[in-house]
């Protein structure tokens, strides 16, 4: 699964790494993402990539109840044309979710240690994500996004079973295509991110509280 990641690139770097159109969109950086929280995400919209703010922890639009979201942080990517909150989703509503970085926690002898996934080349990347609308009782629109899940590859595997989706650089826009719609040209997207391409070390345990989001999260623990 994917509970903590990171996004500390600054904005302009993100408008020329993904080929944003800049609409302003306030962003900080962010050093422990948390459910719940607003965080970056891009749609393609009239074929221009847009970058906006939602809420991680997907609200499906026919909800009756928003916590619903707290439990739907994560979609896995070998049911998603199965499971009713997200295959109606995948043909029409895909996102990028953007970050630099990730959290796993390895079990030790004294309790679990926090270890931060990132790319070897220090760069941004996304996760493959889906969103949803939903209609607020007094009228406002929530927009929500769940980040989807493969098998780890063989640096997650040690720690855990389960990593996000990163799309491959040269994936993305086909993840965003709004042109396509076949699950069966989608799926193949959802692969398990080369092991040779990443790299891990450990954090300081301040991370484990979502209270914590400043730079010593992301710095290697000594």
């Amino acid at each position: 699964m994917c509970g903590r990641y990171t996004q500390t690139a600054a904005p302009e770097n993100l408008v020329f790494r993904f080929g944003l159109e800049d609409r302003g969109v306030k962003l900080k950086p962010r050093y422990n993402i948390a459910p719940g929280q607003q965080s970056p995400v891009v749609i393609e919209e009239a074929s221009i990539k847009a970058l906006m703010l939602m809420y991680w922890g997907l609200v499906p639009s026919w909800s009756k109840d928003p916590t619903i979201g707290n439990r739907m942080i994560n979609a896995r990517a070998e049911t998603l044309t199965e499971k009713r909150s997200f295959k109606r989703l995948l043909p029409k509503r895909r996102c990028l979710v953007l970050a630099d970085g990730f959290y796993e926690w390895r079990k030790a002898r004294h309790g679990k240690i926090p270890m931060r996934y990132v790319l070897k080349d220090k760069e941004p990347f996304s996760f493959a994500g889906l969103w949803d609308i939903w209609k607020q009782p007094y009228g406002e629109e929530l927009r929500s996004f769940t980040i989807i899940t493969t098998e780890a590859n063989d640096l997650l595997k040690p720690v855990h079973d389960r990593m996000p989706v990163i799309l491959l650089k040269e994936d993305e826009d086909k993840w965003l295509d709004p042109g396509l719609k076949d699950p069966a040209k989608l799926t193949p997207l959802l692969k398990s991110y080369p092991s040779d391409r990443m790299e891990t070390y450990d954090v300081s345990t301040i991370v484990n509280s979502p209270m914590n989001d400043r730079p010593e999260c992301i710095q290697e623990a000594i």
